[in-house]
């Protein structure tokens, strides 16, 4: 076991000669209320630590009794973060992804269901040697081995795990300290330090101090005596404040929580997510959890985090985009689609203003008045009938004003529906999601797809191949023919109608090489109007803005400004769109 061991963790000595270590493990718990960010805080150590040279990976432990989060109400979970393998996973991935170069897959986010399906399934193989099967050693045992699972690294390129591990594997615990559900992931990392050494594991608890007239700490005291009451004792706090702590207060934490004083970090409201990396740094973070580690690295490279937020703050113009959704209530449904839309404002020196548009309540009477000052129309994904009209409205004032639009997913579907009733002149034309068993639905489910009723067995689901039409705009765009990018849906454009569609001058500009689903179209009579069956959003981040969003705030910029008479602007001010 320790040979085996050896073979996949190493390390460089200052001789350049290759050794072996056991990879880090840094466990961020959450304590007072939910909601602290401990994503953020988690993604943001992980950049910190990658700008210093060191291979990470993240994992979330969800401590909900559901499988995954695929078949979870958006308004109560918020997005669903489709990984490559095609794993519907916690929001949380995708900070992970953001912010850093680690590639995550269904090993990257367990929850409670999925721990006890596996060992209720090896129970019932005869795994347990007919052993009375209980919460421990069996169900701890299971969390502490999908944790060393996590360790592990994934090549997108040969779609396999690499050795080494990653030098450093961070785990964040779902949930809140003193919840009941949370208590076996808790146990599992309580053990997971007795057996691995204090030197090899960390405890990062991320708190909130409560503000009245002076800042309170008592919650936090309370959450780290929750802590240590089943043996955690937190080598770091972050703490969650609107201003800085000061001296007095961070001794105080310091005295009634066993936590030194260099090791009480100021969680900071920021004016935007990707200043926390930086935020922790000037705190010292990451060379305190150096030294926790007993880990020597260079210093940190953070350029281009400085570059990404100077240009964050001090946009050259602003961008109006009305982002068309049935979810807008619940922002964080639509997570990736948010930061991607900024990402592409940033590659262009540009501020996006977002307008949330709620789809279910836009009628042909009201929307052109909420679309005219848009310089912009994102039609967003989802699933259900409620809305789509809505979109299609949308739609059509987008393809006859000339208003750049991107339709992902549901947007591109709703794209084609709009085209086929407006102008090929199928006037029944509409999907199979709202109106099943139909002779004009040119969308629908594909025949083998039929009789699968298990929520998910009929479901595309993670990265896949497109083809590119050469010559087409998102062929440009992307610079190239051949791509791969991530998918969530059920329903396809039916090929029968493809011939009228073409014919009435829409390009169907990619397909899946193997089994010719249309993958995007586009108008090329229209400034900017492309549609895609995947989520580019999955794979956009704040240093490499996906090309789509980089290319579709561009043509957006460009439309503000005959939309306002200005004259263009010099390239020299707006970057170009990625290639």
């Amino acid at each position: 076991m320790l040979i085996e061991k050896l073979k996949t963790d190493k390390i460089v000595t200052k001789d350049n000669k290759i050794s072996f270590m056991q990879t880090k493990y840094i466990f961020i718990t959450g304590g007072v209320v939910s909601g602290l960010g401990k994503g953020i805080a988690a993604a943001s150590i992980g950049a910190l630590l990658e700008s210093r040279g060191l291979t990470v990976s993240l994992m979330k432990l969800d401590p909900y009794i559901n499988v995954d989060a695929g078949t979870m109400n958006p308004f109560q979970h918020g997005e669903v973060f489709v990984t490559v393998d095609g794993a519907e996973t916690d929001l949380d991935l995708g900070h992970y992804e953001r912010y850093t170069n680690a590639v995550l897959t269904r090993r990257h986010n367990r929850t409670t269901g999925q721990i006890y399906d596996t060992v209720i399934s090896k129970e019932r193989a005869g795994d347990y040697l007919g052993a009375t099967v209980q919460v421990v050693p069996h169900v701890i045992d299971e969390i502490k081995k999908t944790i060393t699972d996590a360790s592990r690294i994934f090549d997108k390129q040969t779609q396999s795990y690499t050795t080494p591990n990653a030098d450093i594997c961070i785990v964040e615990i779902g949930g809140t300290v003193g919840d009941i559900e949370s208590l076996p992931f808790l146990e599992a990392i309580r053990q997971f330090r007795h057996d691995h050494g204090k030197e090899h594991t960390l405890f990062v608890h991320l708190t909130l101090i409560v503000q009245t007239a002076e800042m309170k700490t008592k919650p936090t005291q309370h959450s780290v005596g929750k802590l240590r009451e089943i043996g955690i004792q937190p080598d770091i706090l972050i703490c969650r404040t609107p201003e800085m702590l000061s001296d007095k207060v961070r001794a105080k934490i310091s005295l009634f929580t066993n936590v030194p004083e260099n090791s009480v970090v100021n969680g900071l409201d920021v004016e935007s997510v990707y200043e926390v990396p930086l935020m922790f740094h000037q705190q010292d973070l990451d060379n305190t959890i150096m030294t926790y580690l007993q880990m020597w690295t260079g210093s940190p490279k953070l350029q281009p985090w400085i570059d990404l937020i100077e240009t964050y703050k001090n946009p050259h113009d602003v961008v109006d985009i009305a982002f068309i959704g049935k979810y807008v209530a619940h922002l964080d449904s639509y997570e990736s689609l948010n930061e991607a839309l900024q990402h592409g404002g940033i590659a262009n020196q540009l501020k996006v203003q977002l307008h949330y548009i709620d789809s279910e309540f836009l009628t042909p009477e009201n929307a052109f008045e909420q679309l005219e000052k848009m310089d912009g129309v994102l039609v967003a994904p989802g699933f259900g009938e409620r809305g789509m009209e809505g979109k299609i409205t949308a739609i059509q004032i987008a393809r006859t004003g000339n208003i750049p639009f991107f339709g992902i997913c549901l947007g591109m579907q709703m794209a084609i529906v709009e085209f086929a009733r407006s102008v090929v002149g199928i006037a029944g034309a509409n999907s199979g999601e709202c109106r099943p068993d139909h002779t004009e639905n040119v969308i629908d489910l594909m025949p083998e797809q039929d009789g699968q009723q298990e929520t998910g067995g009929t479901m595309r689901l993670g990265s896949q191949v497109t083809v590119l039409k050469k010559g087409t705009s998102i062929a440009g765009i992307y610079n190239k023919t051949t791509i791969s990018e991530r998918h969530r849906h059920r329903y396809e454009v039916m090929d029968d109608f493809v011939p009228l569609l073409e014919e009435a001058g829409m390009t169907i500009s990619g397909r899946h090489p193997e089994r010719n689903l249309v993958e995007t179209i586009e108008l090329p009579e229209h400034p900017w109007f492309i549609g895609c069956q995947f989520h580019p959003e999955l794979q956009s981040k704040p240093l490499k803005s996906h090309p789509l969003f980089s290319s579709f705030i561009k043509a957006s910029y460009t439309y503000r400004q005959s939309r306002l008479d200005i004259l263009p602007t010099s390239t020299s001010k707006v970057k170009a769109a990625a290639a």
